[in-house]
């Protein structure tokens, strides 16, 4: 059974919400060009009364490392998600910190999977993304196919455009390190909350 991503939360009344569907993972973007971008909305006490399960994660584009330490303290992050350009030495830098680390790549046609050799023992996870000039969100799937070029042992999120439209699909996508799927913007309403109906069918298919 995969494990399930839903990122992008921002309002207190939605993650609640959403946090009854217990799904494994749930994100909080802290990068202010996000249209989801938390800033101090975010509710320490919504955190803290989420179910123990559920891990809380904050996902930041190439933000510093002193910023990233503090926010995770002070809001009590079970993980990061590291959604831009940061290097291996950021990544080392966090993971010495005892920060668990999802390390996203945008990945296309061109995208070279050697690069992620450097950062296998500092990060938990990978997440591989369709490339954007926004750092995700687009609602838009990349060739899949492309991840039969990955050969490592650390196991990967697949994201972009994962909804409704093609979770049968996503899920019949073979690889040894598929371990989840991140959600997000194909789930969403027209102000970029969460579909609560969307996300319990989505979940419905991916648990059973």
């Amino acid at each position: 059974m995969k494990k399930v991503k839903i990122c992008g939360l921002f309002q207190d009344e939605n993650i609640k919400e959403i946090a009854t569907l217990r799904p494994d993972f749930l994100g909080f973007i802290f990068y202010p060009k996000s249209k989801r971008f938390v800033a101090d909305k975010l509710s320490k006490e919504i955190l803290n009364s989420l179910p123990k399960e559920i891990n809380k994660t904050a996902v930041f584009v190439n933000e510093t490392i002193k910023t990233i330490q503090n926010i995770v303290q002070n809001y009590a992050f079970d993980y990061v998600q590291l959604h831009g350009n940061e290097t291996v030495q950021c990544c080392q830098k966090l993971n010495e910190s005892n920060i668990k680390i999802i390390k996203a790549f945008s990945v296309d046609d061109a995208f070279h999977f050697s690069i992620l050799e450097e950062y296998q023992k500092y990060c938990d996870y990978f997440l591989f993304d369709t490339k954007t000039p926004n750092y995700g969100g687009s609602g838009k799937a990349f060739n899949w196919q492309i991840l039969q070029n990955y050969h490592l042992n650390t196991p990967f999120f697949l994201s972009g455009g994962i909804g409704l439209q093609n979770i049968d699909d996503a899920l019949q996508f073979q690889h040894l390190q598929f371990i989840g799927l991140d959600c997000n913007s194909a789930l969403e309403n027209q102000d970029y909350t969460k579909n609560q109906e969307k996300v319990a069918q989505i979940i419905e298919k991916i648990y059973l």
